[in-house]
């Protein structure tokens, strides 16, 4: 079919990559914008701008789509399909009507559960035990689309919202090539999603990465994973030079008591405001990630120190 391709970061990718070795023809993909990235925050483009380049796709990136040019240069495209994974912009009514199929949305999570933007990491967060890879054709409403297919996927025990991301985008990338085949075909069944069990996904604000220790382990083990490795929970460690700020990004579980942020034994156990989390990996400031072992040979956190 001939296609646009509307995603932005590492998770699309994939995507992207299997409908191309699929045979489809992409007409044009979009992305959001070059944004600043790395230590000296150069403009640098996209993921999916820049492995669209790399393979010679046309590649637009308006800071809208809801302007009268954008939508008329997406009707101009004479479009089968279009597919949006983790675009990142709203689409209005003109552009999704505008492929003779319509839209097509590939979503990390059991629709109605986790719609909006950070359902990889809200449901590490909140503890679910399975999430999912869906597509489903687009509506005018946040992710409210009927859903044509999906898969399950476990959270383990020692879930990252990285290893999470991973496991989905290669399930979701296996997926969208399946489903734009059956609606080619016009074989693809439509199932509205549930009224009941709808939540939102908010965008993960670096305000709420900062760990607070008076919470109950469970619930700071889950905080950790569910934000590593971006942006990262973190905490504030004493040191001769003052304050370090550290990022937790792998934890577990264990069952201990203390005062909540103080440090247990030499192994970084942590007393949290209900038993306590063992840190398995951190990172300082101005370093790179390290097994807990490691990073305490260099920061060495003995029992006894207090944690903000």
């Amino acid at each position: 079919m001939r296609l646009a391709f509307l995603g932005t970061p590492d998770f699309s990718v994939a995507c992207l990559a299997e409908l191309v070795a699929a045979g489809h023809e992409i007409a044009c993909v979009y992305s959001q914008p070059p944004a600043p990235r790395g230590r000296g925050q150069d403009l640098k483009p996209s993921p999916v701008h820049a492995f669209a380049e790399s393979l010679g796709l046309p590649v637009r990136t308006p800071v809208s789509m809801k302007t009268p040019e954008e939508i008329a240069a997406f009707q101009a495209l004479d479009l089968d399909a279009a597919v949006v994974v983790a675009f990142g912009q709203i689409l209005v009514k003109a552009v999704l009507e505008a492929p003779r199929l319509g839209c097509f949305n590939l979503h990390a999570s059991l629709l109605p559960r986790w719609r909006g933007a950070a359902p990889i990491q809200r449901a590490i967060m909140a503890g679910d035990a399975v999430t999912g890879v869906q597509v489903m054709r687009m509506s005018e409403g946040l992710d409210e689309g009927p859903v044509l297919m999906g898969e399950q996927v476990r959270i383990d025990a020692l879930e990252t919202a990285g290893s999470l991301h991973d496991k989905l985008a290669a399930v979701g990338s296996r997926m969208l090539p399946v489903a734009l085949a059956a609606i080619e075909r016009g074989a693809a069944r439509e199932v509205p999603q549930a009224e009941e069990g709808v939540t939102y996904a908010k965008k993960i604000k670096s305000a709420e990465a900062r760990i607070d220790w008076t919470r109950p382990a469970a619930e700071v083990d889950r905080h950790i994973r569910g934000l590593s490795p971006f942006p990262g929970a973190w905490f504030e460690a004493p040191s001769d030079k003052g304050p370090v700020r550290v990022k937790a990004l792998l934890s577990r579980v264990e069952d201990a008591d203390g005062s909540p942020g103080a440090v247990l034994d030499d192994a970084l156990l942590i007393a949290c405001g209900e038993v306590a989390v063992r840190l398995l990996k951190a990172q300082r400031e101005g370093k790179g990630v390290q097994e807990a072992e490691v990073f305490l040979r260099g920061f060495p956190l003995a029992a006894g120190t207090v944690l903000a």
